[in-house]
C-alpha cells in the first residue's frame, strides 16, 4: 500500500481529483482532503470548529453512495486554525492532536510516507490556502492514482519551499498566526499555477 500526496491551489481542482479518483472506483475511505476553512464560502463566516475532541469522528462520518465530499466538516488544527476535512488523514491529525502527540499535519504526513521537507510545504502550503488531497492505494493501483492527481496542476513542493524560504519562513510553525481571509485569496492568486 502507498500513500500519494499532492496540494492544489484552488479547493476546487482538488474536488474535482476527488470526484475523479471516486468515479475510478476508489473507496471514499482511502481518500482524504484538508483545506483552510476561508477557501470555501460554505465555511468562511464559520468560527465554531469543533475542538480536537470533538472531531476526532470525522472520518467515520465518511462514506457511503454520498461520496468523500459529502463528509467534509469544520475542525480545528494547531497551525492551521479552523479546516475543511475529511477522510482518513483528518482523523489521523485530530487523533493525534486528543492525544498529545507533537507534529500535527506534518508529523501525519511524515507518517503516510511524505518527505519531512516536503510534510512542511504542503502544510504551509495549506495554512496559505492550499488544499491537500492524499490517497491512499494498493500498489497495483498506484499508476492510475498518480495519473488522476497529475491530471491537474498541483504545487511543486521543491519550488515552493524555496519560494517561503526566499521570504525568511524555515518550517511550518503550528504556533504561527492563523492567515486571514485577505491571505488566502491573494496567496493563489500571485502565481500562476
Amino acid at each position: 500500500m502507498q500513500t500519494l500526496t499532492k496540494v492544489y491551489e484552488r479547493h476546487d481542482v482538488a474536488r474535482q481529483v476527488v470526484n475523479q479518483l471516486e468515479t475510478a472506483g476508489f473507496d471514499d475511505s482511502s481518500i482524504s482532503l484538508l483545506a483552510n476553512k476561508a477557501i470555501s464560502d460554505q465555511y468562511t463566516d464559520v468560527d465554531d470548529a469543533s475542538g480536537a475532541g470533538t472531531g476526532a469522528g470525522v472520518g467515520a462520518t465518511v462514506g457511503g453512495a454520498a461520496g468523500l465530499l459529502a463528509g467534509l466538516g469544520l475542525l480545528a488544527i494547531p497551525g492551521l486554525g479552523p479546516v475543511v476535512a475529511a477522510g482518513w488523514l483528518a482523523s489521523t491529525v485530530v487523533g493525534a492532536v486528543a492525544g498529545g502527540v507533537t507534529g500535527g499535519l506534518v508529523g501525519a504526513l511524515v507518517d503516510a510516507g511524505v518527505p519531512e521537507d516536503h510534510a512542511h510545504v504542503y502544510s504551509e502550503a495549506v495554512r496559505r490556502g492550499g488544499t491537500l488531497l492524499s490517497v491512499r492505494v494498493e500498489d497495483s493501483d498506484v499508476q492510475m492514482a498518480r495519473a488522476i492527481l497529475d491530471s491537474h496542476t498541483s504545487i511543486d513542493p521543491v519550488r515552493r519551499g524555496a519560494e517561503y524560504r526566499e521570504s525568511g519562513w524555515k518550517q511550518f510553525d503550528p504556533d504561527a498566526a492563523e492567515y486571514v481571509p485577505e491571505g488566502i485569496e491573494l496567496e493563489p492568486s500571485r502565481r500562476a499555477s
